[in-house]
């Protein structure tokens, strides 16, 4: 049986593979060096690492891969501060620190044969890619599927491979829109929440969104607009978050503590609490 490992050791992890998604954001293909560990290593869809480099700290970061990919786990990064700096300079064979996975996961068990709608934001694709995959493992396990993505530019377009291979997928559409076109782009331009008419989008589907608050907060609000159930509209929370574990309550949300309540909630239990997402 495998060693348990202690709540707070980092494990080192290998970069196996780095996919350069854009100038921003990098998905790094990571394997534990313990490899009895990395075969018995488990996790579900909307859960987070917390992952460090030396000198540079740590930080939580969303799980991007299903967990029916054993043996190696897919982070996206987006630079944004010291540590991912740091982590986005690192090349193929270096070693990271990882710890987890932490956090309330979506509940795959209650989406079976719904249709679903995913509706993200720059690098908000990363959390609901581990859920995409999932489904497309088990795709008879679900009704239709449909991915509304948007970004700034096209140059900053993310996750291009997946995109190509999801709009292959029979039972999936895969909309795009940015908020600014560059020459030879012939998608949709405008917010996210101008796709919804294309999509058709019905009181009966259910709807899994992450992405910038303020994106966040126009999409919840659309959605509750066109008829879906509060329990129905599922979002993931970004707060700063230390532990990962509930001890340090940095990532308190009135009397929620993200990183171990959520990052998962629906609008339902959203409405008792004062977000920015609802304000």
């Amino acid at each position: 049986m495998p060693e348990v490992k202690p709540l707070y050791l980092p494990l080192p992890a290998k970069i196996e593979d780095i996919i350069v998604e854009n100038s921003q954001v990098k998905t790094f293909v990571l394997s534990f060096t313990d490899q009895e560990y990395g075969r018995s290593f488990t996790f579900e869809p909307g859960q987070f690492m917390m992952l460090s480099v030396p000198h540079h700290g740590e930080a939580p970061i969303s799980i991007a891969s299903s967990p029916a990919q054993s043996g190696t786990l897919r982070l996206s990064v987006r630079r944004a501060g010291k540590l991912t700096t740091a982590l986005l300079e690192l090349e193929k064979g270096a070693v990271v620190g990882l710890r987890g996975p932490y956090g309330k996961a979506f509940a795959m068990r209650e989406f079976g044969h719904k249709d679903l709608l995913f509706v993200a934001g720059g690098i908000g694709l990363a959390p609901l890619r581990s859920v995409i995959e999932s489904c497309l493992t088990e795709r008879e396990r679900y009704g239709e599927i449909t991915i509304l993505f948007g970004s700034r530019t096209p140059s900053d377009l993310a996750f291009r491979q997946d995109i190509d291979n999801w709009r292959r997928q029979p039972g999936v559409r895969c909309l795009l829109t940015v908020d600014q076109g560059e020459p030879g782009w012939q998608e949709n331009i405008g917010l996210v929440t101008t796709l919804f008419d294309e999509a058709r989008i019905s009181p009966a589907h259910t709807a899994l969104v992450c992405g910038p608050p303020l994106m966040i907060r126009a999409v919840l609000a659309e959605l509750s607009r066109r008829g879906l159930r509060d329990e129905n509209i599922i979002t993931t929370m970004e707060r700063h978050m230390k532990c990962g574990v509930g001890v340090c309550r940095h990532c308190h949300l009135d009397d929620k503590l993200v990183c171990v309540d959520g990052p998962v909630f629906n609008l339902a239990q959203l409405r008792n609490m004062e977000v920015m997402e609802l304000a």
